[in-house]
């Protein structure tokens, strides 16, 4: 697997997409997680107008600025259509939460010279291990 630095660099604009307003939702625990260790994060999904008091947003194409990382916290089928956002918005950083990945999106992401992370939690692979908690 490659470095996750690159993922976990604190200049990165991240958006979650599957961001939720339930705390026991793993939707909302990363992009907690991601506010509190102090990334720019924007959260994406068309149910909600807001997390916390956060303007949440439809899409990705609707983001005030282009992320540079894109976390999916979805059901497989939808991140598959979040991996094709993605490339045709030009982001190259894809991280599926366990559950949200999908053989197709991953092949998807390596044949559009995406970089793509799966079987690893954010939270728990990705945070703890580089800043702790």
């Amino acid at each position: 697997m490659m470095s996750l630095q690159n993922f976990l660099n604190k200049k990165n604009v991240v958006a979650v997409v599957g961001a939720s307003t339930n705390p026991k939702k793993w939707g909302y625990k990363v992009y907690r997680a991601l506010k509190k260790n102090g990334f720019k994060v924007y959260p994406v999904n068309p149910k909600h107008d807001k997390i916390e008091d956060d303007k949440c947003y439809l899409s990705l194409e609707s983001l005030p600025k282009k992320p540079d990382l894109v976390i999916t916290v979805v059901p497989p089928s939808v991140t598959e259509s979040v991996v094709r956002e993605c490339k045709m918005l030009g982001i190259k950083m894809v991280w599926m939460q366990p559950g949200s990945e999908s053989q197709e999106a991953i092949k998807f992401c390596q044949e559009n010279n995406m970089r793509v992370v799966y079987n690893a939690c954010f939270v728990m692979d990705g945070l703890k291990e580089t800043f702790g908690d």
